[in-house]
């Protein structure tokens, strides 16, 4: 037998015996051996080189890793500096501490106000010489008020009249030196129910969230499903899925189906390589404005939430940088995002698990970034956590 014909039987001997040839990506092996051969992975390094990518091309559900293509499109339409405005205005004359008619509010559909807020609201009535309201509250215009649609604003008004706890007062009272020595009761609005609008709104109070880049921050380190509400800001999951799919080319659009903001709903698909795509999009956009990906996706073992506690030691703490997806009912779990790597630069990933139990999926997936830093090398994204609390970064004002 010639030494030719030797080298080729060796060679497809080792390449029956591995599943592997010369042209695989690197981490090819490792992906499919720590994930599984039917398992979705697609990672490349920093230079764009494929580091693995098994079953990329095929979209699963992505749950809440659908958040990064919301967070995408909503930087780029509204801006990382963009404040959603909700104001407060009065149909009738002030006196005596009473506003004549009804209170208004005029929302924007802020996806972040809370009961911290509405009590600053209140304090701000009362800064403002109101601390009775003849009428009712009424609304015009899209609110939501602790994660959830307020069309009424009966549960903003409880917030206003002090019915929505101590918890929240003593909070937004430990932020602000000037509600000091003032308790509850002391800025809590009193609605009498009676009156009639008897004039144009006219607006008293003035409040602002956090930028939305803050916004996005602290919504995906818990993965609160609030965001599907904030994307109809820029008009809902259309819109999100066609910003979704010019990151990637036309002949891949089909790998990208979202029809829900938060990654709830049963119809959602992601491929693992349009995941990917997604991820180096909301890169690029937030380095237009001198931002990172630190500052709207939260990062592993630091900053609070579905991170805080996974990939947080064997120097894997603050080298992970990226978004969660469970979906248990439907046999989905995700984690896409970036880690930092000596060899490869940032690398960018994204693991899409289909019929694996959840603790099973976690564990692969987290297996797998272990194993890309072992033969890459932890790096490190320089990310340094803001200890304030993004509930204390809303602004409130009285109109003057």
């Amino acid at each position: 037998m010639s030494w030719c014909r030797r080298w080729w039987l060796v060679a497809t001997g080792l390449v029956l015996a591995t599943g592997a040839v010369a042209s695989d990506p690197p981490l090819q092996a490792v992906a499919r051996r720590i994930v599984g051969g039917e398992q979705g992975v697609y990672a490349h390094a920093e230079d764009g080189r494929v580091l693995a990518a098994v079953a990329a091309s095929r979209p699963v559900h992505p749950a809440s890793v659908s958040k990064i293509a919301t967070t995408l499109a909503l930087l780029r339409d509204l801006g990382p500096d963009h404040r959603f405005t909700t104001r407060l205005a009065v149909t009738g004359a002030v006196h005596a501490g009473r506003a004549d008619g009804d209170l208004v509010i005029l929302g924007e559909g802020d996806a972040f106000l809370v009961a911290e807020h509405a009590y600053a609201m209140a304090a701000a009535l009362h800064e403002a010489g109101v601390r009775r309201v003849g009428g009712r509250l009424r609304t015009d215009g899209p609110l939501l008020f602790d994660w959830r649609p307020d069309s009424d604003g009966r549960h903003l008004a409880a917030a206003l009249s002090g019915r929505a706890g101590l918890g929240p007062w003593n909070r937004l009272r430990a932020g602000r030196p000037d509600l000091a020595s003032s308790t509850l009761s002391d800025v809590a609005i009193v609605f009498d129910g009676g009156g009639a609008a008897v004039a144009a709104p006219r607006v008293l109070v003035e409040h602002r969230s956090p930028t939305l880049r803050q916004v996005v921050k602290a919504l995906n380190g818990y993965s609160n499903n609030v965001f599907h509400l904030l994307a109809d800001a820029i008009g809902g999951p259309p819109r999100v899925e066609a910003v979704a799919r010019s990151t990637v080319p036309a002949s891949q659009g089909g790998e990208i189906r979202l029809e829900n903001g938060a990654g709830a709903g049963t119809t959602n698909r992601l491929s693992p390589r349009a995941a990917v795509a997604i991820v180096d999009a909301l890169a690029a956009e937030l380095a237009r404005h001198d931002l990172d990906l630190t500052d709207v996706l939260p990062v592993s073992g630091i900053d609070p939430g579905t991170l805080q506690e996974r990939l947080d030691d064997g120097g894997l703490r603050g080298a992970v940088v990226g978004k969660t997806g469970t979906y248990g009912s439907l046999g989905a779990c995700a984690l896409a995002g970036v880690v930092a790597t000596q060899r490869w630069g940032r690398v960018t990933f994204a693991v899409l698990n289909r019929d694996v139990a959840v603790p099973e999926a976690r564990r692969r997936q987290d297996a797998f970034v272990r194993a890309l830093v072992a033969e890459g090398g932890i790096g490190t994204l320089g990310y340094e956590p803001d200890s304030t609390s993004p509930v204390m970064l809303a602004e409130t004002r009285v109109v003057r």
